[in-house]
């Protein structure tokens, strides 16, 4: 049987796993992108992921996921646009409530300095019930423990966790990761994924490279050229 079709809701291999449903092919907000292959476990009985799971989905800012990542069940990602004003005395968001308070304070609102975009690379593992801040940047290969809570960036191929979150361990050298980046195996055609999924899950940055470099695909093949 083939690899999963990235373009059905559910993985088409697995009947059973009615509980994983590829994002790509659910969420509609245009303030949300998800990459080919990432999943969220909604257990079976949760709400649909950008309903339930993006919190003050109101835009300019977006949500961008990446590839081949792997959400746990009760992920939040909470925007910008829940962020209360901190400029002054007060955090009382009086802009939101219409009418005269909203006349009054739109332009102070809209000079207030925010977030950017929220932003996980390839790869990335997220646990169950983790939250994530407005802003943070999540980088490729990198696992955020259950129940963290995320306020700011995490390296690439670096395990975190707890409230606020920390790192944990690195899991590659330096190097390594550079090289695992420019090997990209996300990018790769699937049939090549689905050849080499085992050296992808259990091989070395070098085994990649290696595969990489002979098929002529990422990064790292330009470079042996």
């Amino acid at each position: 049987m083939p690899a999963p079709d990235p373009a059905r809701l559910h993985p088409t291999t697995r009947p059973d796993l009615d509980n994983v449903v590829f994002l790509r092919n659910q969420v509609t907000s245009e303030f949300v992108e998800i990459g080919e292959f990432t999943y969220y476990d909604d257990e079976g009985r949760r709400e649909p992921f950008e309903r339930a799971n993006v919190l003050y989905n109101y835009g300019p800012q977006r949500l961008v996921i990446g590839r081949f990542c792997a959400i746990g069940p009760g992920v939040r990602f909470v925007m910008p646009g829940g962020t209360h004003p901190m400029a002054g005395p007060s955090t009382f968001p009086f802009t939101m409530f219409g009418g005269e308070w909203s006349d009054n304070t739109l332009e102070a609102f809209l000079a207030l300095p925010t977030k950017g975009d929220t932003v996980v690379g390839n790869d990335v593992w997220i646990g169950r019930e983790a939250a994530v801040l407005p802003g943070v940047t999540i980088g490729d290969g990198a696992v955020v423990g259950a129940y963290s809570v995320v306020t700011g960036d995490v390296a690439p191929y670096t395990t975190v966790g707890g409230n606020p979150a920390k790192p944990i361990r690195v899991r590659y050298e330096p190097q390594e990761v550079d090289l695992l980046r420019r090997v990209a195996w996300w990018d790769w055609p699937v049939e090549l994924i689905t050849r080499h999924a085992a050296d992808i899950m259990t091989g070395t940055p070098e085994r990649l490279a290696e595969i990489a470099a002979g098929a002529g695909v990422g990064h790292a093949a330009a470079d042996e050229r």
